[in-house]
């Protein structure tokens, strides 16, 4: 099934920066903390990568090798946004800042080193959907690229302004950006670096689930791969040219005789049949690409439909069974359990296919509202559980629909889950200018963290339905990201369970 989400994963960018004369063999060398920071990376371990990613960014700048310290301060840095730690993000950016002010390198290397970290907080506002925020970061990224006097920074910060334009859905400028950094690596005949940049471009997209951005860059590839293919073969007929006129004027210069001009004449033939076949299987090979391409493009829109098939096929048999459904005792159990199962098919597959639309939204009071949604669940709790409710008295951007949908799908779950002498707690938080989080939350066992990823997906194991049919939290998070927010379980809560909502406004 199809889901729209920002394109992030933003994850292959061009290498640059320099660092001290002094200290270029000891930055060329990572210490015994930055190993062990990749190496926690690499088993999944993000809060020991983190820590340690944080200490290598104190040691290396207590030493001065400025470069590998902000390196690892940037690391550091994603590793938090990444798990929507934003305010230590932004603070642990601050100190990277302090790190390179205070250094004694040139102007064009603060710079360069400067620009990774402006980099990083545009990639958090293009996370937290703030274009504007996200185009003032690039603005300070393009001063920074310009002062660094660095043709690979140059070029880094085209390809970002391309995946900023593609993020936000202005193909057309992203398309322009994109042909200028293409032209400027073809110029230079560097046409390694222009085809790993259109692949990484594919990448994202996939990743992503953007059809049309993949669609697009095959397009746009395919069309460059003619092109420069045609500029290898004009290359190299011009370096053979070039060849056989320099061979004639050594001929003409040295060697008169007919027996050596014929023997020239006839290695020279030899040399264009070769050319030609070279030219043909050339062109084969390029037949064959183009015709593979062409081949993955229906392939990808093939799978596009058929999504949407599904979508709508599952969301039709949902609508036929349920007047059948109707006229059965809903007081039978199993019964029961077809309605509702029927009706959250038919609200996840409403909810999935309208995902481009705008949701209405209106001021609402955070304690009154906060108040009221814990009052439906009140009388379900058990006598020895404590409800607390924690809100401040202050209004807030908010679809009440769906916000209350969530809360109470989460409070009756934490009813549900709450042990004896147990607590369930709704608060309301203020994150920044515009964004706030509802954080409901109960003590008790907690969900392991293997099973955190699945319990917000559909359809993945086949259940009994009396007992619930799996939907109640992916309806949840889809509601969360129609409202350009997110849902999501707080993974340093160890007391029980912890769900965050977090909205923007």
């Amino acid at each position: 099934m199809r889901k729209i989400f920002s394109i992030l994963l933003l994850s292959l960018f061009l290498c640059f920066g320099t660092g001290y004369a002094q200290n270029e063999a000891k930055e060329g060398q990572k210490s015994s903390l930055e190993q062990l920071a990749e190496s926690e990376k690499e088993k999944g371990n993000v809060a020991s990568a983190r820590y340690n990613y944080i200490r290598s960014f104190e040691d290396y700048a207590n030493k001065g090798q400025t470069k590998q310290s902000v390196l690892c301060g940037v690391k550091a840095t994603a590793l938090y946004y990444n798990e929507n730690f934003y305010e230590e993000a932004f603070n642990l950016l601050h100190r990277v800042d302090n790190v390179i002010a205070s250094s004694t390198q040139s102007a064009a290397a603060k710079a360069a080193l400067q620009y990774l970290v402006v980099k990083e907080r545009m990639q958090m506002y293009v996370k937290l959907r703030k274009p504007q925020s996200a185009k003032d970061q690039l603005n300070i990224m393009e001063s920074q690229a310009n002062a660094s006097n660095d043709e690979e920074v140059k070029n880094d910060l085209l390809y970002t302004k391309a995946v900023y334009y593609y993020t936000f859905g202005m193909n057309a400028q992203g398309n322009a950006v994109f042909k200028e950094m293409a032209q400027k690596l073809t110029s230079s005949k560097e046409y390694d670096k222009v085809e790993e940049a259109y692949k990484t471009l594919i990448a994202n997209g996939r990743r992503s689930n953007s059809a049309s951005m993949v669609a697009q860059s095959y397009s746009s590839y395919t069309a460059w791969k003619d092109s420069v293919t045609a500029l290898k073969y004009a290359d190299e007929i011009s370096a053979l040219k070039k060849q056989i006129a320099d061979n004639e004027a050594t001929i003409s210069d040295k060697d008169s005789s007919l027996t050596t001009r014929w023997a020239i004449i006839i290695g020279l033939g030899v040399l264009a049949a070769a050319l030609a076949a070279a030219l043909i299987v050339g062109a084969i090979v390029l037949l064959r690409f183009i015709l593979l391409t062409r081949k993955q493009q229906k392939t990808i829109k093939l799978a596009n439909d058929n999504n949407a098939l599904k979508a709508k096929f599952i969301s039709n048999i949902s609508a036929q069974l349920e007047p059948t459904l109707k006229k059965l005792d809903s007081r039978q159990p199993e019964v029961k359990a077809l309605l509702d199962f029927s009706e959250h098919i038919q609200t996840l597959s409403e909810l999935e296919n309208s995902m481009d639309e705008e949701v209405e939204m209106e001021e609402v009071q955070m304690a009154q509202f906060c108040e009221d949604i814990v009052s439906q669940i009140r009388n379900k709790v058990r006598q020895d559980v404590t409800v607390k409710v924690d809100a401040p008295r202050m209004s807030a951007l908010i679809n009440r629909d769906y916000v209350s949908h969530i809360l109470l799908h989460l409070l009756d779950n934490a009813v549900l889950y709450t042990p004896e002498e147990g607590h369930i707690a709704l608060d309301f938080k203020k994150r920044g200018a515009h964004t706030h989080q509802f954080l409901v939350s109960n003590t008790g066992s907690t969900i392991p963290e293997e099973q955190r990823d699945n319990i917000f997906k559909p359809f993945l194991e086949i259940r009994d339905l009396t007992k619930g049919d799996g939907l109640g939290l992916p309806i949840c998070k889809q509601m969360a990201l129609k409202m350009k927010g997110d849902l999501d379980i707080d993974p340093a809560f160890t007391k029980g369970v912890r769900f965050i909502l977090e909205l923007h406004s």
